[in-house]
């Protein structure tokens, strides 16, 4: 069977989606070849059976609408050109490839899979479903949970990243964010909460790793100027985004993970920080239903999370071993092999 893969980035050390590229070398062996489109490519290094074709991003510029076309009428050149070249597709997150393409692969038998992963939806993402032989998420709060082709996966977390030889010293008290400064993952509201444990007198040190979705955005300044305004900025560096293969050292270099994402997205962070050592807190009511109510706080609630990570904060060595210990049994499931066994018995043909 071959395979084509429609996703965003193919870049190993890009911030957010770098762990794709541990993906497609995990499905690579299941199938005959692989054929990759992306709209940007970086770094990466695939097995012989995949290539990746880019549509451009990394090297057109000019007007956006002028730009936009470009990566369109490159995309229909490869899924044109590559047809014989897989049997069917799967589509990591942008529902865009099969609103754009999902009618061709029908005409030509070519079975869809979308793996869409988010709270929110539109008629688009209904109309891309049904294009679709099944769809993958990880929450049961995910938009495309409640379509009846949707089947739950497990997360997909690459536990290997934690077992690296070389020596990281856990920061004492130290508390770490990492992820897009955007609106939607709510790092305010962490903010907030230690802002609250300021104003107690409890010790702490945090890190803000990522940047946001949009270049131009200005909330990462709306963040410092509330951090400003809290009298916490002794407290807190903003690190900005760094690669994926950078992102375990700050994982592996923190005592406690904070995470305030909507229920419905089931960020792949909350588990890497585990599998790397920290104890975790998020708002994830899948989450807490896969490891309690001790690791979880109520979303847009600072002054329950400030309580939580006043528990973290204060707990003995022997606490967080056992805190730790239980927190790796209750997740074991989501591993990358996992996941990747489930897609393998899901994408046929």
């Amino acid at each position: 069977m071959k395979l084509l893969i429609c996703t965003q980035v193919m870049d190993r050390k890009e911030s957010a989606l770098g762990f794709f590229q541990k993906w497609v070398i995990s499905l690579a062996p299941h199938y005959g070849s692989i054929e990759v489109i992306c709209l940007k490519e970086g770094e990466h290094t695939l097995p012989a059976n995949a290539r990746v074709h880019s549509l451009g991003k990394e090297n057109i510029s000019g007007p956006a609408f002028l730009r936009r076309l470009r990566y369109v009428v490159r995309f229909y050149q490869l899924v044109w050109s590559l047809r014989k070249d897989y049997d069917a597709v799967f589509v990591h997150m942008n529902q865009e490839y099969i609103l754009l393409a999902g009618i061709f692969w029908k005409l030509f038998g070519k079975k869809v899979y979308m793996w869409r992963n988010h709270y929110e939806g539109s008629f688009l993402t209904n109309i891309a479903a049904m294009f679709c032989n099944r769809i993958f998420c990880t929450s049961k709060y995910s938009y495309t949970a409640r379509l009846k082709k949707t089947v739950l996966m497990s997360v997909g977390v690459d536990v290997e990243s934690a077992h690296m030889d070389e020596p990281i010293l856990r920061i004492p008290r130290s508390i770490l964010f990492l992820g897009r400064l955007d609106e939607s993952k709510r790092p305010d509201v962490l903010i907030d909460a230690l802002g609250i444990l300021k104003n107690e007198g409890i010790d702490f040190t945090a890190s803000f790793v990522g940047g946001p979705s949009k270049e131009d955005s200005d909330y990462p300044a709306v963040l410092r100027a509330q951090v400003e305004k809290l009298g916490i900025a002794d407290r807190i560096t903003f690190v900005g985004a760094v690669p994926n293969t950078e992102t375990y050292r700050y994982y592996r270099s923190s005592e406690n993970f904070v995470n305030c994402s909507r229920s419905g997205m089931l960020d792949k962070t909350i588990f890497k920080a585990a599998v790397c050592g920290c104890l975790v807190l998020a708002t994830s009511r899948d989450f807490a239903e896969l490891v309690g109510e001790k690791y979880i706080f109520e979303e847009n609630n600072p002054e329950m999370l400030a309580k939580k990570l006043d528990i973290f904060l204060s707990a003995t060595k022997e606490e967080r071993v056992q805190l730790h210990n239980a927190l790796s049994e209750s997740i074991k499931k989501h591993s990358l092999p996992v996941l990747v066994e489930n897609l393998i018995k899901q994408i046929v043909i």
